[in-house]
């Protein structure tokens, strides 16, 4: 089970998530939405930890964070 989920479609790139997570297991999608955005993506899921510090500094509502 996946611990982290974004809606691309909600995501809009801004990369808050990305700076703010403190274990840096996120990055920049090489594929664009289909509003031309670059999604966040998860790089290193091994490493989360499941704080959740990605989805409560999302503007958007766009991240979902499950504890394993």
């Amino acid at each position: 089970m996946a611990k982290w989920v974004i809606s691309e479609e909600l995501c809009k790139g801004c990369g808050i998530c990305i700076v703010r997570c403190p274990m840096k297991v996120l990055g920049v999608a090489d594929h664009l939405s289909s509003k031309g955005f670059h999604p966040a993506r998860m790089v290193n899921e091994e490493k989360c930890t499941s704080c959740a510090v990605c989805a409560r500094s999302c503007p958007d509502i766009a991240i979902e964070v499950y504890k394993p």
